[in-house]
């Protein structure tokens, strides 16, 4: 079921029920790796600015202004989509963040995990079985290597192909794809998993380098089945 579409600004201020302080909660997510990056409030004003501008624009709550996302850092965030909850009560935006999106310098500000499992069972938590999600590890690592782009650590191989560029993420995707050729060609399939491995490494991160979620492959294999 598709929900309703505010087509001007007026129309989505209605449709947003604001708090005794003319505020609204928005939830900020990189539109790649579907990481939640922060949260922060939004007012009608600064609604109307990330609208226009096409970046975000939030209302701080201690300083009583308005604030630009990225305007001293450089850190900006390109606004790809906006949503509103079925309560509209909480914003969802979907961005392509310029490096860090927190002001500790980390990718996310939700980078303090809790062990659930760990404080339930008063003990250590149980590993994750490999078979409750056979490709969770592809989401993980998209989660990294957008990390590593944002953050940018020191001595980090992911930093390393970041910053050369395109064409050495390029170059090594074309490398590894002739390993993996060659692996399977002598029937190695010890070699054949490693090399196999590096090669989706490498083609993930040229996807992050090019902005292009790994949902969008998916869909296009999803596409092709139902053909």
């Amino acid at each position: 079921m598709s929900g309703q579409t505010a087509g001007t600004l007026e129309e989505l201020t209605a449709e947003i029920k604001w708090d005794a302080n003319g505020l609204v909660p928005a939830i900020v997510q990189d539109a790649a790796s579907k990481d939640v990056l922060m949260m922060a409030y939004m007012n009608q004003e600064s609604l109307k600015l990330t609208l226009e501008s096409g970046e975000t624009w939030f209302w701080s709550r201690s300083r009583s202004e308005l604030w630009h996302k990225g305007a001293t850092s450089g850190h900006v965030q390109k606004v790809k989509a906006l949503r509103y909850d079925c309560d509209g009560d909480t914003l969802l935006v979907l961005v392509d963040q310029a490096g860090p999106a927190c002001h500790t310098g980390r990718y996310s500000c939700f980078y303090n995990e809790v062990k659930l499992g760990a404080l339930a069972d008063g003990g250590e938590a149980a590993e994750e079985s490999p078979s409750a999600d056979r490709f969770a590890m592809l989401g993980r690592l998209e989660s990294v290597i957008a990390q590593r782009d944002a953050e940018r650590p020191e001595g980090a191989y992911t930093t390393y192909l970041f910053e050369k560029g395109i064409d050495k993420i390029l170059k090594k995707v074309g490398e590894e794809t002739a390993e993996v050729i060659i692996a399977a060609k002598n029937r190695d399939n010890d070699e054949l998993r490693y090399e196999a491995s590096d090669l989706i490494f490498h083609l993930m991160v040229l996807l992050r380098e090019a902005k292009l979620p790994l949902d969008e492959v998916m869909r296009e294999l999803d596409r092709r089945h139902k053909k």
